[in-house]
């Protein structure tokens, strides 16, 4: 008999979350979006892996463009779909992947928006000025490492989250993060950042020996924590769209761009596996460059 949907679903899961192949958000993506399409393909009295197609899969693509979802969302959903029939095909329960030759739709990629360096000082400001306020000391100090950490060395919050105290060196001012994919780099950590660092270190609770960045009770930091802080300080001195923690990473990696850092020493700091996702950050200071131009030549 052949293999139900759900469970090879269940199985692909489960061997990601073994191998540790995703972060927990992709696969958190990924399992919404396979059960949107087995809720399509259940619609079309499809309940096993051998009665899918590319007519199928096409015909839901055709149908998340008719419920007017965007291209990203929609080269989202078909990623997920294809990781899983390549499981599929790989352990045998497929014996040909057609879904490998369907072509993602063309994204038109925004360019990320950046917050200026006068900007970042005024959160650190901010953050000296309300837990001052508050005479939450321990607050002002955690808080501005994680700023620190997210602008200063440009980590994804996942990494911030996780950073081992073992893996804090600041006698060689650097720092070791495990990244996508279980890929360990090597960060340096600025001069001007080490003072957070240290005040940090000063308050922090020696208890958890394992994880840097803990809450006053010890625990481990955890990424919605990290959003709330990073969204809150943010909203105080700017008005720029989006108030995320990727927004200073994207500022991070467009600065060291714009004062003359190489691509390639950009694509290790941000821990990119591929050159193509790093260069968006030169389309990014190009158009500001355009922008300052405008705004200030005689010719313009």
């Amino acid at each position: 008999m052949a293999e139900s949907i759900n469970d090879i679903v269940d199985y692909f899961f489960n061997e990601c979350s073994s191998m540790n192949i995703y972060s927990q958000m992709t696969l958190k993506s990924y399992r919404k979006d396979l059960e949107i399409f087995l809720e399509f393909c259940t619609s079309e009295n499809k309940n096993h892996i051998d009665e899918i197609n590319q007519k199928i899969v096409k015909k839901f693509l055709s149908k998340s463009y008719t419920d007017g979802l965007t291209t990203t969302t929609i080269s989202r959903r078909l990623s997920a779909i294809r990781r899983f029939f390549n499981f599929a095909h790989q352990n045998d329960f497929v014996k040909q992947n057609y879904i490998s030759y369907i072509k993602n739709p063309k994204v038109i990629r925004k360019l990320p928006e950046i917050l200026s360096i006068n900007e970042f000082d005024a959160v650190l400001n901010e953050i000296d000025k309300l837990c001052t306020q508050s005479n939450d000391i321990y607050d002002k100090y955690l808080f501005k490492v994680i700023f620190e950490l997210l602008y200063g060395c440009s980590l994804r919050v996942s990494e911030v989250c996780n950073l081992l105290v073992q893996n804090v060196d600041l006698i060689e001012k650097q720092l070791k993060v495990l990244g996508k994919g279980n890929k360990e780099r090597i960060i340096p950590i600025g001069e001007k950042s080490i003072p957070s660092f240290i005040e940090y270190l000063t308050v922090r609770n020696s208890n958890n020996e394992i994880y840097f960045l803990i809450n006053k009770k010890g625990k481990r930091i955890y990424p919605r924590f990290v959003h709330r802080i990073v969204s809150k300080y943010l909203g105080n001195v700017t008005s720029l769209k989006k108030k995320n923690p990727h927004l200073l990473r994207h500022s991070s990696a467009t600065h060291l761009l714009d004062n003359g850092a190489d691509l390639l020493a950009i694509k290790e700091i941000l821990g990119h596996s591929n050159l193509s996702t790093t260069q968006i950050y030169t389309h990014t200071s190009i158009e500001r460059l355009k922008k300052v131009y405008k705004q200030s030549h005689p010719k313009s």
